[in-house]
């Protein structure tokens, strides 16, 4: 009897487990160009569901979610059980067999799991495709209950549901900021819509302006009909090139909930035949935004001091104190505010004394992002160590930028500042003896008398191997020295050279950064971290200024240099790859790993 007992609980746990496991429900083979659905069901109420990448696949909508009760009322006992359902709509693109990874959820305080499945997309032939047709005609036909079929009191045209994509200013200069915004105009009720395709920057740095905000909704006229207008999405772009660029159409889905009409049948119920009562159905259909050309003006002639800011700033800034001890750290601050590119401006060069010891600056942003655009302010901060006393005088340090507005450069001055520096402190240096070494003075040291018997010592000493070795040693110490210390006061001058040795250091310490926010799923900090790195790599490496960085400049020098094809290759592949990864669709961690991967090899090839 026990044995038995056992075997039922063994069996009431087996089953318990298998009840909170995520069981899933899809096709296993679909044809290139259906659309099929996928669905995970959790036999509980379930909650912080994160689906799968689908790779392969075109997401349509999803994951939405539904859940549906059961009660029973046995032998006067009620049980009552919950399901949740989390559904996806996929397109098959390509042919070929995928692997769809595990979704997890929380339910019961537990974390579940799905298990991987496959499914295998089999090429379409004419016949299929045939059907396939048909059956999306018959799935957007309607049907009344007497079985004829509805006609559709709204119909679903290029005027009446369009999307479209607007800039604010088609001839920026090259670093100006622009915005791009993407809306539906619909005279349809919609329940939903979904990206499909985010479009392409190529040539821009690019700045999602809609995260963490609500879509505007409001009514626009278009030639002589009303529309109801979404916009769906608003960006900042900064051209990094000039000349004629193009912005990618953004492409997108929408459910459109269309009205139907029943047909008169002669009955009594003809008297629901109402706008009121009648049905709606959900229709689903593309959008494509217009293309956009923007053509770029070049800056004019850069004078001395410009950093790359185009846009309208305010500076302030200066040394934190105006008196310190030799050895001691200040700091020299610049804090540029304003609107504009504030991410990509480089930071200026200060002329300290030679005397101070300068630290490489550290970088502060405090951005703000609006429907208006990028605006906040950026802080460079220098740590000096004066090693000599004395009063010294730091230069004024001057910021330009450019002002698209006025179309002219601007140069805001920061003062000179005068820095006292006072004898550091003595601590360190030859403490007085205390008296229990005055006591033992006599001890070390024996006074000197006044007469002494001397005698002459006849040997005579000869200096043996280990001396004549150790002088050699020192002679050829002192001439390595001396030839070291030429090399370096030559290379000291040589600041190219230095940029150069620096480069894949400085880059190193970039992406060592970058692996911190890749770590933390800081997007937009990682992005911007790489981005220097590899900017900044080529600058240095190549000696081309940084206002005159861009992908046709950099591919020039690679020419010039003779650098081998398949690197310049994959510097050109990288600079693209980071343009797109950062709005590209998908596993954002996965793609912050890629282009992680892709610069450190392009660095170190370098």
């Amino acid at each position: 009897m026990k044995k038995v007992y056992s075997v039922f609980v063994w069996l009431f746990l087996l089953a318990n487990v298998q009840a909170q496991q995520i069981s899933v429900q899809a096709p296993k083979s679909v044809f290139e160009g259906d659309n099929f659905t996928v669905r995970f069901v959790v036999d509980d109420k379930a909650r912080d569901f994160k689906g799968p990448s689908f790779k392969g696949f075109s997401l349509r909508s999803g994951p939405n979610t539904s859940s549906s009760s059961s009660f029973s009322f046995v032998n006067g006992q009620t049980t009552s059980s919950v399901q949740t359902i989390f559904s996806y709509t996929l397109t098959a693109d390509v042919v070929g067999t995928f692997t769809v990874d595990p979704a997890t959820c929380i339910a019961d305080g537990k974390k579940l799991t799905s298990e991987r499945f496959t499914i295998t997309v089999q090429k379409a032939d004419p016949s299929h495709k045939q059907q396939q047709q048909q059956r999306q005609r018959q799935q957007r036909q309607a049907y009344d209950p007497w079985g004829q079929p509805a006609q559709q009191e709204q119909q679903i045209d290029d005027k009446s549901l369009f999307a479209r994509a607007s800039i604010s200013k088609s001839n920026p200069y090259q670093g100006e900021q622009v915005i791009v915004t993407y809306k539906i105009y619909t005279q349809i009720p919609i329940s939903q819509f979904a990206i499909d395709k985010l479009p392409g920057n190529r040539g821009f740095w690019a700045e999602d302006l809609s995260e963490g905000t609500q879509i505007k909704q409001y009514e626009e006229t278009v030639g002589d009909r009303r529309y109801q207008v979404a916009e769906i999405r608003r960006g900042a772009l900064f051209a990094q090139q000039s000349g004629k660029l193009t912005i990618e159409p953004l492409d997108l889905n929408v459910l459109a909930m269309v009205q139907r009409q029943r047909r008169r049948t002669g009955t009594i119920f003809d008297l629901f035949d109402d706008p009121f009562f009648s049905a709606r159905e959900a229709v689903e259909r593309p959008l494509r935004t217009n293309r956009l050309t923007v053509n770029v003006r070049p800056l004019p002639a850069a004078p001395d001091g410009f950093c790359g800011g185009v846009g309208r700033f305010e500076t302030k800034g200066g040394l934190t104190l105006d008196k310190v001890k030799a050895n001691e750290a200040v700091s020299y601050k610049l804090t540029v505010s304003g609107s504009g590119n504030l991410m990509l401006i480089n930071a200026p060069e200060p002329a300290f004394p030679s005397v101070f010891e300068v630290y490489d600056p550290q970088v502060e942003d405090n951005l703000r992002k609006s429907e208006n655009g990028v605006s906040g302010s950026r802080t460079y901060e220098w740590v000096l160590i004066p090693r000599s006393q004395g009063n010294y005088t730091i230069p004024e340090l001057k910021f330009v930028y450019f002002d698209p507005q006025s179309g002219q450069y601007i140069t805001h001055t920061i003062p000179a500042q005068k820095l006292e520096v006072e004898k550091g402190d003595a601590r360190n240096s030859v403490h007085a003896g205390n008296k229990d070494d005055v006591r033992l003075l006599n001890q070390d040291i024996n006074y000197i008398h006044p007469t002494g018997k001397f005698h002459r010592i006849k040997a005579t000493v000869r200096p043996g191997a280990i001396f004549w070795a150790s002088l050699a040693a020192i002679l050829l110490l002192t001439v390595l020295a001396l030839v070291m210390g030429k090399k370096r006061q030559a290379a000291e001058m040589d600041t190219i050279g230095m940029a150069r040795k620096r480069a894949t250091r400085l880059a190193r310490r970039r992406l060592k950064q970058a692996e911190k926010y890749l770590r933390a799923e800081d997007q937009n900090a990682f992005y911007e971290e790489i981005y220097h790195a590899i900017w900044g790599c080529l600058a240095d490496k190549y000696g081309i200024e940084r206002s005159r960085l861009n992908r046709e400049t950099v591919r020039n020098c690679l020419l010039e240099k003779q650098v081998d094809t398949t690197i310049q290759e994959a510097v050109m592949k990288v600079l693209q790859d980071v343009d797109f990864a950062r709005f590209a669709p998908g596993d954002a961690k996965a793609q912050m790993q890629g282009i992680y991967n892709e610069a450190l090899e392009m660095i170190i090839k370098l």
